[in-house]
């Protein structure tokens, strides 16, 4: 795969930013992480070289003067939010989140509830993390929060939120998702860190937009095209280029809260030298380390693509993103001059389709060749594109059959006589576990399952939804799939 970003350089710059930053503030500085912390597969496919992981490598080599918090809104855990790349509720997330971390060797000192109104399940998790031994905080509701200045900033307010025990100079503080609380955590920490004379202070890490690519460069348009939902704008930062005479790009939200949080630090710090815009509050280096400009615009725009695709069919799935956010993708591609065909599968799956009157895939391989594949008696798109894809990776003929009818038959005898499963059709995970039984004593699903990892970063196309089940299983293969907005079939009950 061909590479526009520079990861190493990318982790050595920014480390020195933020460590640039906790001196600025005498050696205690709360760092608001924006985005995923973990499995940041946005910003790996709009800035190919960029590693999921990034943020975790970048706080290892920090590893000795941080510690982190995590934010949950009480909201959230009460509505069963759920995080829709991963299919699970945020608070479930939260813990996800908080064992991942651990298992890199970083530490968490502390778990926020923000929001918190006496919700039973918000209750329910507090008592489940302090039964294991963790430290559980609560901040209410502030009255008039943020606009009330003066409240906010005083005993009533900040003060009236318990003060988290930190100890280390570097204090990271996340969350699941948007809207969990980690600004009001960060600044209720500094209004009870300078009220015990500590001079601490406040800086944001969001990758994206990126502040020194221009407007409408295809990664803040992707930036974009992944929050239509949250209605995110990019502008030019009127307060920097007031201040500095230079252009940067910020989103809307950041720039039309800057003026209440400058004046919130204002009180707190009495000094109003500090943060002269929002661009000034981040801490981002991304925009120096892409490599190949012209490469990561490509990217961009085939991230649109998908975004666009993927919200077409959770509107029409009923989920929570509404016709609005396809509109404004609708709008972005126009911008670029892009159409939904712009990605390459697109087309090989939906003449598939037509040309088999049945559910139809495409997948491109990394040389550039497409292959298909199409819903059989027994066999799901995803199931026989997979298994086309991994025999023209392996070498393997078509006419060789991978899984043996010995397992196959069982299989579908458990699925229709005694689950009385409805739908007779293989699903690509179970297809995939049929492989590696009959790997154990073929020579070609053995050969066929070793393949499998040179799917990873490919890119495919379905002619119809599919199922959950199959979309969770490519994306463990790191297959970036999308689906034309149309159902498999007549039947109202599809998962």
């Amino acid at each position: 795969m061909k590479i526009g970003f520079d990861n190493s350089s990318y982790i050595k710059k920014q480390t020195e930013q933020i460590l640039e930053r906790v001196g600025q503030f005498h050696h205690k500085l709360y760092l608001e992480f924006g985005g995923k912390l973990f499995d940041d597969y946005h910003a790996a496919r709009v800035l190919p070289g960029f590693h999921v992981n990034g943020k975790i490598l970048l706080l290892k080599e920090l590893k000795e003067k941080t510690e982190i918090i995590v934010c949950v809104n009480a909201v959230d855990i009460e509505k069963s939010k759920i995080r829709a790349d991963l299919g699970i509720t945020y608070d479930m997330d939260a813990l996800r989140l908080i064992d991942s971390i651990r298992r890199m060797g970083l530490y968490i000192s502390s778990i926020v509830i923000s929001q918190y109104k006496d919700q039973p399940s918000a209750d329910m998790f507090k008592n489940r993390l302090e039964f294991r031994g963790e430290r559980v905080y609560i901040h209410k509701p502030i009255k008039g929060y943020p606009m009330n200045v003066d409240l906010v900033v005083s005993d009533h307010g900040y003060g009236s939120n318990p003060c988290i025990e930190t100890t280390k100079p570097l204090v990271v503080v996340t969350a699941p998702g948007p809207g969990s609380g980690k600004m009001a955590t960060c600044l209720s920490q500094i209004y009870h860190e300078h009220q015990r004379n500590i001079a601490a202070g406040y800086a944001k890490f969001e990758t994206f937009p990126i502040w020194n690519l221009p407007l409408n460069h295809p990664v803040n348009l992707a930036y974009e095209a992944a929050t239509a939902d949250l209605n995110d704008v990019n502008t030019i930062d009127p307060y920097h280029l007031e201040t500095y005479g230079k252009i940067a790009v910020n989103y809307n939200r950041d720039i039309e809260v800057f003026p209440i949080v400058k004046n919130i630090l204002v009180r707190i710090m009495g000094t109003d030298a500090v943060y002269q815009s929002p661009t000034d509050m981040g801490v981002n280096m991304a925009g120096y380390c892409i490599m190949d400009d012209e490469l990561v615009k490509e990217a961009a725009k085939q991230e649109i693509v998908r975004r666009y695709f993927r919200t077409w069919c959770d509107y029409k799935g009923g989920g929570c993103l509404g016709i609005d956010a396809v509109k404004k993708l609708e709008i972005i591609m126009k911008q670029l001059g892009i159409v939904p065909e712009y990605r390459l599968a697109v087309k090989p799956a939906l003449e598939k389709s037509k040309q088999n009157q049945c559910p139809a895939m495409a997948l491109v391989l990394h040389d550039g060749s497409v292959m298909t594949g199409k819903t059989t008696n027994i066999l799901a798109a995803a199931s026989s594109l997979t298994l086309n894809c991994v025999k023209k990776l392996a070498g393997v003929p078509d006419d060789i059959h991978l899984i043996s009818p010995a397992v196959l038959e069982p299989m579908l005898m458990l699925k229709e006589k005694i689950l009385r499963d409805r739908n007779p059709l293989l699903s690509l995970e179970e297809v995939l576990n049929s492989l590696s039984i009959c790997a154990a004593t073929g020579p070609f699903a053995e050969k066929c399952l070793g393949k499998l990892e040179d799917l990873r970063g490919c890119e495919a196309h379905s002619s119809h939804m599919i199922s959950k089940t199959d979309e969770s299983t490519l994306k463990k293969l790191g297959i970036n799939v999308t689906c034309t907005p149309e159902f498999p079939s007549d039947d109202l009950y599809f998962v």
